[in-house]
C-alpha cells in the first residue's frame, strides 16, 4: 500500500496559522513549503494542528487547501466522540483527496475499556473509505489503546498502524511485538524519534518538524549511527524540553514565527500564545547550528 510506504519516515502534523482568528491559507500555503524540506508526509487537523478548536467547515478547508498544495502524502485528522461522526470526517478527508485519515479513542467518555474501543475501531473501519492509522494519546483522551487492542484490530483491512505519542517506549514495543510486520508503528513523542527508530520503529510523527524539517529529516536518514545520537540528543530533544512547559501548537508556532516561515503565533483559546519564547528560540538556534542549517 502506498500509503505505508510514504509514512515510512517524517510526517508533519502541522500547525493551523491563524489572522485575526481565522484560518490564514496564505501562512498555510507558505508552512507547506517550509515542512516539505524534510517532511514525507503531512498530517493537518491533528493535535499540534488544534482541530478541538476548529469548526466543521473549517477542517475541510484545511484538507482541501492542504491536499491542494502538498507534494507529499496527507494523513488527515478525522479524531470525533462518536462513530458517525469519526466516519463522516473520515469521509470528509477522502472527498479532500486525503491518503489517509488518523482516529482516536472516544475521548470524554472515562469509562472506556479494551472491548469498547475495539468495538469502536472496527466500527469505524468497516465503514471508512480510506486507511486509518490509530491515535494513542493518553493525556488527552482519558487512557492509553491497550496493546492487546491493537493487536485485535491490526488485521483489520482498513487498519494500517498506529501513531503512539504516549512517551512510553516499553508500550510502543509491546505494540510492535503484537502486531504483524506490515502493521506500521510511528513515534510521535519526539524525545524518543531516534531510540524508537533503532528499535524497530517505521517513522516518526512529530510536532516540532513543523520548526525543525531538516533537522528530523536527517534524524531519521542517520538513525542508526552516531549522528543520529547528536541530532537527537543536541537538538531535538531539547527543543522538545523547551515546548513541554506551553504545549506543542503554541510553541511551535512561536518556533515558526522566530524562523520567519509564519507571520504571527496566534492560537484559539483555550490554548494561548507563548509570552517569553526566548529559551524555545535559543534552543531553536542551537538545533539549527547542530543540523547544520542557517536560520531562514
Amino acid at each position: 500500500m502506498a500509503i505505508q510506504r510514504a509514512l515510512r519516515g517524517i510526517t508533519c502534523p502541522i500547525v493551523t496559522p491563524f489572522d485575526d482568528g481565522a484560518v490564514d491559507e496564505p501562512a498555510l500555503e507558505s508552512l507547506l513549503e517550509h515542512v516539505q524540506t524534510g517532511a514525507d508526509a503531512v498530517f493537518p487537523c491533528g493535535t499540534t494542528g488544534e482541530f478541538a478548536s476548529l469548526a466543521p467547515d473549517e477542517r475541510r478547508r484545511v484538507l482541501e487547501a492542504t491536499v491542494d498544495r502538498a507534494d507529499v502524502s496527507v494523513v488527515a485528522g478525522a479524531g470525533a466522540t462518536s462513530v458517525e461522526e469519526t466516519v463522516g470526517s473520515v469521509a470528509d478527508a477522502a472527498a479532500a483527496g486525503a491518503d489517509a485519515a488518523v482516529i482516536v479513542p472516544p475521548y470524554f467518555h472515562t469509562a472506556n475499556t479494551p472491548a469498547g474501543n475495539r468495538r469502536f475501531f472496527e466500527a469505524v473501519a468497516d465503514r471508512a473509505s480510506l486507511p486509518l492509522l490509530l491515535y494513542n494519546i493518553p493525556q488527552c483522551t482519558g487512557r492509553r489503546i491497550d496493546p492487546e487492542t491493537v493487536a485485535a484490530v491490526a488485521d483489520h483491512d482498513r487498519i494500517v498502524g498506529l501513531k503512539d505519542s504516549s512517551g512510553d517506549l516499553e508500550y510502543f514495543l509491546s505494540v510492535q511485538r503484537r502486531t504483524p510486520e506490515d502493521f506500521l508503528c510511528l513515534q510521535g513523542y519526539d524525545a524518543l524519534l531516534v531510540p524508537a527508530l533503532r528499535m524497530g520503529a517505521d517513522g516518526g510523527v512529530n510536532a516540532l518538524s513543523n520548526a525543525l524539517p531538516e533537522c528530523f529529516a536527517e534524524a531519521v536518514e542517520r538513525a542508526h549511527d552516531d549522528r543520529g545520537v547528536e541530532l537527537q540528543r543536541e537538538a531535538i530533544t531539547p527543543v522538545f524540553e523547551a515546548c513541554t512547559e506551553f504545549g506543542f501548537a503554541p510553541a511551535a508556532k512561536a518556533a515558526l514565527v522566530h524562523r520567519g516561515v509564519l507571520p504571527t503565533d496566534d492560537v484559539r483559546p483555550p490554548l494561548v500564545a507563548i509570552d517569553d519564547s526566548s529559551a524555545l528560540e535559543t534552543a531553536v538556534d542551537r538545533a539549527l547550528e547542530v543540523a547544520g542549517t542557517e536560520r531562514d
